[in-house]
């Protein structure tokens, strides 16, 4: 699966689940082997990676929480989903 951004050793990914586990807007981000699941809110799902990292993380959806519901609603379409800048 193709990644939303990518940023110190964060990889994001947002796909479509059609009848998947988690029924609201979220992402998918794994850092060295962890994964966690965050809705756009920034709440936890699911899953962990270590505080530091999760900290970028939520700074970067809060910066990006407009393009990641855009992004959301393109894959609920069916439609392809466009890259977000990382966290610099």
């Amino acid at each position: 699966m193709p990644a939303l951004s990518m940023f110190f050793g964060i990889i994001v990914y947002m796909y479509r689940e059609l009848g998947g586990k988690h029924n609201l807007p979220h992402i998918h981000a794994i850092y060295s082997g962890d994964e966690v699941v965050v809705d756009l809110e920034g709440n936890v799902l699911e899953g962990a990676i270590p505080r530091n990292k999760m900290r970028l993380l939520l700074a970067w959806i809060e910066i990006h929480r407009e393009e990641l519901g855009a992004n959301w609603a393109l894959l609920s379409a069916g439609e392809q989903f466009f890259k977000i800048d990382p966290l610099r």
